[in-house]
Formats: structure tokens, C-alpha cells, sequence
């Protein structure tokens, strides 16, 4: 049989034609086979090694023939990743109830009420006593004023926030007040598309990047009115706080990062440059960056918010949420952002129920028992203090201990999907524009995780649904789960998708600590009625930060 005749008897060979003007390659040998194996806990014998080659050089080659195709980072896998097991039966639907909408308060001028809550924000602004141009032009000049020194802003959107809150304005006096979010200047972490603004994804290669369309999170928000003034800034490509303009500074000590990877919307919304603002969290970027600057940050389950026109990172992990000055803040934004859109097919339509006046007495509290036992000194302090503010509020804790799994191995996950996610940004080059260049930054990690095979990836992601299992008979007995800020539920819940959301509880020599409070799937209600019951019999979260 020659040649042309066999590659009629096997496709898969045709490749090596096809690829025949691509760049030569080392020959394989058994040795280097051998050396690979190595890497993933194998051996092989010559025989075996021989049967191997041409499979693998044809594998290859169609690597080589996958490479030279254009794929867009916006192109998901073939695969969606869903939070819901099969059979899962989705919450019961329930009513949004949220609160009485307040009265105006007072104030001598306007930048007094640049660390108001949203809440009350929008009652100066339902009620006229503020203008939505006038609470935006004071929030500019705030970002303006403190921007540099906090390294937090990437763009000002002055023009377009302008316009978007004189639209507000003639609406509201029209009488077509659209709700709690009307009106309110917020920030963006600069991975949302946002039409006629840039959207640099805090790394050097991307940042002159124009998108030519909003994401999904950007209109919604418009929709209900939200007055867009900056563009944070982010970790590059959602990792830490160090980005192409320098490293996101804590307003309570800038000397120190504000971590990451939605640093700038957790130091803005801290230092009270912003209404509030959006994050993001893959393994903790919404979490992280709300409890170091002393904020509440709400990461709801995976598949309530449409992630179009984000910036992947983890197609299976990346979730969207609001970093707010109060729990019932971070409630009434994700009221506004959750939902379809029809183009993102992990989201599902489930109910959000919310009832901040429901009795904690009423509900199943847990609290990891190993997780606080751990703590020491002030620290400790703080956890105890916060588990007796919850029982004098009526919360009936009891004890509860995690199952047992390789949660750490799993991140493996990540690993593999962010480097698929930016394989060609690591082939060309591009990452060695990147100012972090640390083992810790993405360059090493996305050239390193180039030796994770399609094997234990999905081993890895079988036990992931192993833990998801356990994890749905874990919640069989709870409503609520309280956890210290430090605790494998972190990473359990963000491979799971479990909601979760985070509130200041005291500061740890002289910066900001949190507790965090974990619900089921697709219940983000019952987790933030616990959370703002301590929240409210506590004033941490209305301690601001010296000089800003």
C-alpha cells in the first residue's frame, strides 16, 4: 500500500499532509517519550514506546493544525459546567421582600454621603433631594482626588456616566423611577466589555483593547438605571492586585495591596469612590479583595449571573458579583444583574428569594467547628465575639464538619482552563509583557500547566462532581454555613458553585477581618438574611478608613 493509499484507510494520518508547510519538529524519541512519561507517573517499555510514536507525532501534528485556527477568547468550550446535579430539585420559588424603603436622611453637603450605603443613596435620589448628575459629578472628582494615590481606576467613563445620569434625571422627574439602582454611580472591574471605553483586562498586551459591544452585566445595569463612572482596575488577567498601572493599594494601610483579583472595585468601594461596584471570582476575587479593604462582597451561585462579554478565565469557575457597602446592598444589585440572557448557557432561571426580617431562630445554622477552633489571639477574639453576636440574635449554632477531599488538588482545574483560555497569548509571546513575571504570576503557570493532561483533568473534574455530591448531602442539613475567612469552604464552594458572602467582623491590627456565611445552591437569601442580622448588631461596616 503506498502512501496515498493509506491515508484513504486513516483520517487521523491526513493531518501530517495537511501540516506539511508547518514548522519542523525535534523528531520524538523513545527517550524523550520516556522522559514524558515520567512527568505523569508512567513507564513504558521500548516495544511500547515504538507502538507510541506515531500516534504521538500525529497528535502533534493536529495540535499544530488546532494552533493556526483563530479562536476568540469569548468561544467557550464544547461542555458547560452546571452548579445543579441531575435531579437536583431547584429551590422553592419565594418572594424578593427586601426592606422599607428609608427616608431621606440629612446632610451639609454632598460629598458627606459618599460612604452612604446604596440604599440611602436612592432615597435622595427617588425623592430629589440629590440629583443623579450631581451624586455623580461628586463621585468623579472623588475618583479624581484619590484614584492615583489607591491605583484603583483604569478609566474614567466620565462621558458616558454623565449622560447616563442626566437620562436619569429626566426620568425620575418624569415619574419613571425605576427602582433602588436608579440613578447610582458605580465602577466595573475592567473585564466587562464596555462599548466606546476600553476594557484592558489590567495586562499590558490588552491595553488598547476596544470592544464594540457592552456585556451583559453592563446593560442590565443600565437597564435599571446605574450611572457607570470607571473602569477599575484588576489584577492582571484576574490574578492579585498588581496590574499595568501599578499594584491596587488598601485604603486602610497603601502600603499594602488591596488584593485581588477585583482590586479596584473592593479599594473603591472602601474609600467611598463608588455607589457601589461589580467583581469577579474564579477562587476567590470577589471574597478576598471585600475582606482585606473592609467591605461586604457577595460571590452568588454559579449560573445565576450571564458572565457575556467577561473576560474568561476558568470556563467552569468564573462567577459575577456585587462588592457593596451592606449586605442589603449586595442583595438589590444581584436582583438586577441575576438571570438568562440567551447567551450564556451555564445561567439558569432560578427564583431569588430574599426576606431580611425572617427569624434566625427559624433556620439551620451551622458553623465549621475545626475552622474557628484553629484561630488564635486577636483573631480569635473576633470569630468568638461574632458566633455570640449570632446567638444573641437567635441563631441556633451547631457544630459542622466539612467531608474529607483533595480539595486543594483540584485547582488543577483552574490551572488547566486559564491556560487553555490564554494558550495563545503564551504562545506568541504576549505574556512576557506582563509586569508580574514571579512562579507565582500566570506566565509560569500558564507554561507549566501546559503539562497537565486531558487525563487528570478530568479526573479532577469527576472528583469535582464527587464533592458536589457530598456537598448536596452536607447542605441536607443546614440552611446556612458559618465560616472564618480563612477555610478550605473558600475553595470547596467556589469548585462546587455555592454561593457565599462575606461582612466585615473587626479589624486584626488595625486592618480589616471578615466571617463569611455559605448557602445552597441557587439560595443566596437565607445566607445574606444571616449575614445582615450580624451585620446590623455590629458597626464594623461603618468604620472608614483614614484620608479618604
Amino acid at each position: 500500500m503506498n502512501r496515498r493509499e493509506w491515508i484513504r484507510f486513516a483520517p487521523a494520518a491526513a493531518l501530517v499532509l495537511a501540516e506539511q508547510d508547518a514548522p519542523a519538529q525535534a523528531p520524538l524519541t523513545n527517550e524523550s517519550l520516556r522522559t514524558a512519561l515520567k512527568l505523569l507517573g508512567l513507564d513504558a517499555s521500548d516495544t511500547q514506546l515504538e507502538m507510541m510514536r506515531p500516534n504521538v507525532e500525529r497528535a502533534l501534528t493536529a495540535y499544530t493544525s488546532m494552533r493556526a485556527h483563530s479562536v476568540p477568547l469569548d468561544t467557550d468550550p464544547a461542555f458547560t459546567f452546571h452548579a445543579q446535579l441531575p435531579g437536583m430539585k431547584p429551590p422553592r420559588g419565594g418572594q424578593f421582600l427586601g426592606s422599607a424603603a428609608p427616608a431621606a436622611k440629612r446632610f451639609a453637603k454632598i460629598e458627606d454621603v459618599a460612604y452612604w450605603p446604596l440604599t440611602d443613596l436612592a432615597a435622595l435620589v427617588r425623592t430629589r433631594r440629590v440629583t443623579s448628575t450631581a451624586l455623580t459629578k461628586m463621585y468623579l472628582e472623588r475618583l479624581r482626588r484619590h484614584g492615583e494615590t489607591l491605583h484603583c481606576v483604569v478609566t474614567l467613563t466620565e462621558e458616558l456616566a454623565l449622560q447616563q445620569a442626566a437620562r436619569a434625571d429626566k426620568e425620575i422627574a418624569a415619574g419613571r423611577y425605576k427602582g433602588p439602582l436608579h440613578g447610582i454611580p458605580y465602577g466595573a472591574k475592567d473585564l466587562f466589555a464596555t462599548k466606546n471605553n476600553k476594557t484592558t483586562w489590567g495586562a499590558e498586551p490588552f491595553q488598547e483593547q476596544l470592544l464594540d459591544y457592552n456585556a451583559t452585566i453592563i446593560d442590565k445595569l443600565e437597564t435599571a438605571g446605574a450611572v457607570l463612572v470607571a473602569k477599575l482596575s484588576m489584577g492582571a488577567l484576574a490574578l492579585g492586585g498588581q496590574w499595568f498601572g501599578g499594584m491596587t493599594r488598601n485604603p486602610w494601610n497603601t502600603e499594602k495591596t488591596s488584593s485581588g483579583s477585583s482590586a479596584g472595585s473592593a479599594s473603591a468601594t472602601a474609600a467611598g469612590l463608588v455607589g457601589f461596584s461589580i467583581g469577579t471570582e474564579t477562587l476567590g476575587s470577589i471574597l478576598s479583595p471585600s475582606r482585606v479593604c473592609g467591605v461586604t462582597g457577595l460571590r452568588p451561585t454559579f449560573g445565576r449571573v450571564s458572565r457575556h462579554g467577561a473576560m474568561s478565565l476558568c470556563w467552569t469557575m468564573d462567577k459575577i458579583g456585587p462588592i457593596c457597602r451592606s449586605v442589603a446592598d449586595c442583595m438589590l444589585v444581584l436582583r438586577a444583574i441575576e438571570g438568562p440572557d440567551g447567551k450564556d448557557g451555564s445561567v439558569h432561571k432560578a427564583p431569588l428569594a430574599w426576606n431580611p426580617a425572617s427569624p434566625l431562630s427559624a433556620m439551620k445554622i451551622g458553623y465549621i467547628e475545626a475552622d474557628f477552633a484553629k484561630q488564635n489571639g486577636e483573631r480569635k477574639k473576633l470569630f468568638d465575639s461574632a458566633l455570640e453576636t449570632l446567638r444573641k440574635r437567635g441563631a441556633k449554632l451547631k457544630p459542622a464538619t466539612l467531608p474529607e477531599f483533595p480539595v486543594a488538588a483540584l485547582r488543577v482545574v483552574l490551572n488547566a482552563e486559564s491556560a487553555a483560555a490564554f494558550d495563545d497569548l503564551t504562545r506568541d509571546g504576549g505574556v512576557e509583557k506582563l509586569s508580574g513575571q514571579r512562579p507565582s504570576d500566570w506566565p509560569n503557570s500558564f507554561r507549566s500547566a501546559r503539562l497537565i493532561p486531558a487525563v487528570e483533568y478530568l479526573r479532577a473534574m469527576r472528583i469535582r462532581t464527587q464533592l458536589m455530591r457530598a456537598m448536596d448531602e452536607f447542605f441536607a442539613a443546614w440552611d446556612v454555613i458559618v465560616s472564618p475567612a480563612f477555610s478550605d469552604l473558600l475553595t470547596i464552594t467556589n469548585m462546587t458553585g455555592h454561593p457565599q458572602i462575606g461582612v466585615p467582623c473587626g479589624f486584626v491590627k488595625k486592618e480589616p477581618e471578615a466571617v463569611h456565611f455559605t448557602g445552597r445552591i441557587f439560595e443566596e437569601g437565607p445566607m445574606s438574611r444571616v449575614a445582615k442580622a450580624y451585620q446590623d448588631a455590629t458597626d464594623w461596616t461603618n468604620r472608614r478608613p483614614d484620608g479618604f
